[in-house]
């Protein structure tokens, strides 16, 4: 299993950012796909999820209205868009895979939000 994320970076408080995760080594059709953030100081935390059909969606109280998760079966890539962006939306973001056994992780995108 491999997950290679991009899209972090800089941006302003009301800004914009798409994370990308893209998925090897499994099939991508039949999972479901997540994302967590880590912030300064913070434990990790959940932000959202996506089911392998692609109909359901869950995502956490602090980003519900904001983020926007989705998949691309045909790029075997999950996205994140983030809008609205806060000064405490500031994490490393992580795509992970869950099974019955293990979890696996992303490398991690830094995102920062500032002015």
């Amino acid at each position: 299993v491999q997950l290679v994320e991009s899209g972090g970076g800089l941006a302003q408080p009301g800004g914009s950012l798409r994370l990308s995760c893209a998925a090897s080594g499994f099939t991508f059709s039949s999972a479901d796909m997540s994302w967590a953030r880590q912030g300064p100081g913070k434990e990790r935390e959940f932000v959202a999820a996506i089911s392998w059909s692609g109909r359901e969606e869950y995502y956490a109280d602090s980003v519900k209205g904001r983020f926007t998760i989705s998949m691309d079966n045909a790029k075997n890539t999950v996205y994140l868009q983030m809008n609205s962006l806060k000064p405490e939306d500031t994490a490393v973001y992580y795509c992970y895979y869950r099974t019955g056994k293990e979890t696996f992780w992303a490398q991690g995108t830094q995102v920062t939000v500032s002015s």
